[in-house]
């Protein structure tokens, strides 16, 4: 009975939100699950590839990224970013941050924004390794923020 309840408030709340960002929503649902069937089914050395050019961390494009674009861009991607974090938290199967990263990526794409998903590493007390992925674009921290002081950033695709 509890589930129902809880259920009928996350219908009320979405029916609540403009249509815009139900839309938003809606898509980021769909992207989230495509980026966690690719993360199933398709190894990662074939699915890097599709990510983007991979480039350091210190590349110029990288900094480009993080610094603000046209103010369009930029409220769009904080509209993306603000969808997959919603999506994520309710959709029945885990989107941690790189299936959240990689669906926003894919939202922004599709509509010509440029973006650039970082990822980064520390070692880890109950996993030898804890990896973190996170998303910029248009001078805009997309999702995966805020990122802690002790992951050291080993890899952007841009």
């Amino acid at each position: 009975m509890a589930r129902l309840r809880s259920i009928r408030r996350l219908l009320l709340r979405f029916r609540q939100v403009g249509h815009r960002r139900r839309t938003l929503v809606i898509e980021a649902v769909a992207c989230l699950l495509m980026a966690r069937l690719a993360l199933i089914f398709i190894p990662f050395q074939k699915l890097a590839r599709r990510l983007g050019r991979f480039v350091a961390p210190s590349d110029p494009r990288v900094v480009e990224a993080r610094t603000a674009g046209a103010r369009q861009q930029a409220a769009l991607a904080t509209e993306i970013g603000w969808a997959v974090t919603r999506a994520a938290r309710h959709v029945p199967f885990k989107a941690v941050c790189l299936p959240q990263a990689m669906a926003a990526r894919m939202m922004l794409r599709r509509r010509g924004i440029g973006s650039v998903m970082h990822f980064g590493a520390t070692t880890g007390t109950e996993k030898p390794l804890n990896a973190h992925a996170w998303l910029d674009a248009a001078g805009v921290e997309v999702t995966g923020y805020p990122v802690a002081n002790r992951f050291a950033e080993i890899a952007c695709f841009i």
